[in-house]
C-alpha cells in the first residue's frame, strides 16, 4: 500500500470522500484542505443530465458570481473611436480596434474578455481561429457584444462570468479564490448552480444535476449534494 504524504494525511480526516456535503460545508472543507502556497482558485465540476451533441440540450450562460471571481480580470475594448472614452472609463485595460485586431492576428491573447459593438463584428470573423479555442469571441448571447459598452466591461471586470457545457456533459467555471471567506464562496457557488438549474433544457430528461464536485486547484474534489437542485 502507498503510503501517504504529509500532505495527504493533513487531509485525510478532514472530510468523508465518500459523502456528499451542502455547499456551506463543501466551502469550508476546501478552505481547509488546500495547501497551496499560492491564492489557488476554487472551482465547479457540474455534470449534468444532457446530450451536448443536440442543440436543443446544450446548456450556456453567464451569470454575475456577487464576489467575483478573485481574478483580475483584463478588458479589452474593440471599439470604434466615438466609443473609446465611453469604455476607458469603465476600466477597460485596452483600448482600440484596427490596431489590436492586428496584434490579435499575430498571436497576442494577453487579456481575459473581449467586449466590441455589433459593427464590429464583421472584422472579428478572421480572428476566429486564434479567439475561438481561447474562448474569447465576444457574442451577444454573453453580453459581450453589445452597444452598453460601459455596462459590458463594468460587468467582466465585477465578477460576470460565461459558462458552457462541454462535449462530456461537464461545466467548469472558477467561483472565486481559497482566501475568500467561505460564506462568500457559498453565495457564489449558489448564485452559479441556481442559475445552470434555471437552464435546464425541457428536453433533458431524468436528474438534470448528476454530480458536483467543488475544488481548489490542488486538492481533491468535494461531492456536493445534488437533490436540491433536481
Amino acid at each position: 500500500m502507498a503510503t501517504l504524504t504529509k500532505k495527504r494525511k493533513a487531509v485525510v480526516g478532514k472530510f468523508d470522500t465518500t459523502k456528499s456535503y451542502t455547499v456551506a460545508e463543501a466551502s469550508k472543507i476546501v478552505k481547509d484542505i488546500t495547501t497551496t502556497k499560492f491564492d489557488a482558485s476554487v472551482d465547479l465540476a457540474i455534470r449534468l443530465g444532457v446530450d451536448p451533441r443536440k442543440a436543443n440540450q446544450m446548456v450556456r450562460g453567464v451569470v454575475t458570481l456577487p464576489h467575483g471571481t478573485g481574478k483580475t480580470m483584463r478588458v479589452l475594448a474593440l471599439v470604434p473611436a466615438d466609443k473609446e472614452a465611453e469604455a476607458k472609463a469603465a476600466g477597460a485595460d485596452f483600448v482600440g480596434l484596427d490596431d489590436y485586431i492586428e496584434k490579435i492576428k499575430g498571436g497576442w491573447t494577453d487579456i481575459d474578455v473581449i467586449v466590441t459593438v455589433p459593427q464590429v463584428m464583421g472584422k472579428l470573423g478572421a480572428l476566429g481561429r486564434v479567439l475561438g479555442p481561447r474562448g474569447l469571441m465576444p457574442n451577444p448571447k454573453t453580453g459581450t457584444v453589445t452597444m452598453e459598452i460601459g455596462k459590458a466591461v463594468t460587468e467582466a471586470k465585477g465578477g460576470k462570468i460565461d459558462f458552457k457545457v462541454d462535449k462530456a456533459g461537464i461545466i467548469h467555471a472558477a467561483i472565486g479564490k481559497v482566501s475568500f471567506d467561505a460564506a462568500k464562496l457559498a453565495e457564489n457557488a449558489n448564485e452559479l448552480l441556481n442559475t445552470i438549474v434555471k437552464l435546464k433544457p425541457s428536453s433533458a430528461k431524468g436528474a438534470y444535476v448528476k454530480s458536483v464536485f467543488m475544488s481548489s486547484t490542488m486538492s481533491q474534489g468535494i461531492a456536493l449534494d445534488t437533490k436540491s437542485f433536481n
